[in-house]
């Protein structure tokens, strides 16, 4: 599998082209008053992943003779939300999990099954989804490979029994959040002592990475789409209980604005986009290759077989 992303590293370095140019300002305008269902307005939060994810939504729907302006970079999910709301935009590409939590401050749901039933019911009325991605973006338990060799690590709960070794690095509310140190402590046992949990702020970035590759700390929340783990050779632990929740990518759109067709076309995006994916995606954008977003984009339409209208 890995050998097989590698290859499409490669290929889609080198069979790439331009994307169609973006508007400049994130929220003006919008098609959601629109009555045309062939006219589309994709937009994408300000971090990479999304931003490439929403060029994949929008090169697919231009092949499918979708109308699409594209504003990118939004923000956080407090000022897109509200614009798929109101119609500045008609689709984003969203995580489950993080969305129903938005939606629903005391959902529960875990497992992938679970999350998507719990955030059909927590859409408001303005509000839809097509079908999620198997590819996600989580929250993981990461080690070294040598840490893992060395314990006989595959799972989260294989780490608890040295629970008193472990320095655990993670942002600050990892300490009191349900699903950080309190539920991997309920779901597996994994008892990490106040004095070995290490505040890094970055969310698993650079700071924690660095944290981790060099020693300071034995375990590290990382999102599983993130470049460092594979450059790095991390191993990223099972989470067979689902502590965490689901963050399968899912267009999320205006309801006013969806058609049939629409939807059609997201959801064989969606079928075709695994974490392999994302992960080989976020590596060309925010790795070494510094490619960008629309690029690998359309590389990646090249390659899944999706440049072609879909029948």
């Amino acid at each position: 599998m890995r050998s097989r992303a590698m290859r499409w590293v490669t290929a889609v370095a080198v069979a790439v082209s331009l994307a169609a140019c973006s508007n400049s300002n994130p929220l003006t305008g919008g098609t959601g008053g629109d009555n045309n269902p062939m006219t589309v307005t994709v937009g994408s939060a300000n971090f990479p992943e999304s931003e490439t994810v929403a060029n994949i939504y929008a090169t697919v729907l231009r092949i499918n003779g979708f109308q699409v302006t594209t504003k990118f970079d939004i923000g956080s999910r407090e000022a897109y939300v509200p614009a798929v709301k109101d119609g500045s935009i008609d689709v984003i590409p969203d995580y489950t999990g993080n969305l129903l939590r938005y939606l629903d401050k005391n959902a529960t749901a875990t497992s992938a099954t679970d999350v998507v039933h719990a955030l059909q019911s927590a859409l408001p009325d303005q509000l839809t989804i097509a079908n999620p991605a198997p590819g996600e973006d989580k929250d993981a338990v990461v080690v070294t490979r040598e840490t893992a060799q060395r314990w006989h690590l595959h799972s989260i709960g294989d780490l608890a029994a040295h629970s008193a070794e472990v320095k655990f690095g993670a942002p600050a509310e990892f300490r009191e959040r349900p699903v950080g140190l309190p539920g991997l402590k309920k779901n597996y046992g994994l008892d990490i002592a106040a004095d070995n949990f290490v505040p890094i702020s970055d969310g698993g970035g650079p700071a924690t990475v660095q944290a981790l590759a060099s020693g300071q700390i034995t375990a590290a929340d990382i999102f599983t789409t993130s470049p460092a783990i594979k450059k790095n050779n991390f191993v990223v632990l099972a989470d067979p209980k689902d502590n965490f929740p689901a963050q399968n990518v899912v267009p999320l759109l205006n309801k006013a604005a969806s058609s049939d067709k629409l939807v059609k076309v997201l959801n064989v995006v969606s079928s075709r986009l695994g974490t392999d994916g994302l992960l080989a995606l976020n590596d060309m954008v925010s790795g070494d290759q510094k490619m960008e977003p629309d690029k690998a984009a359309q590389g990646w339409v090249g390659l899944v077989q999706l440049d072609k209208p879909i029948g």
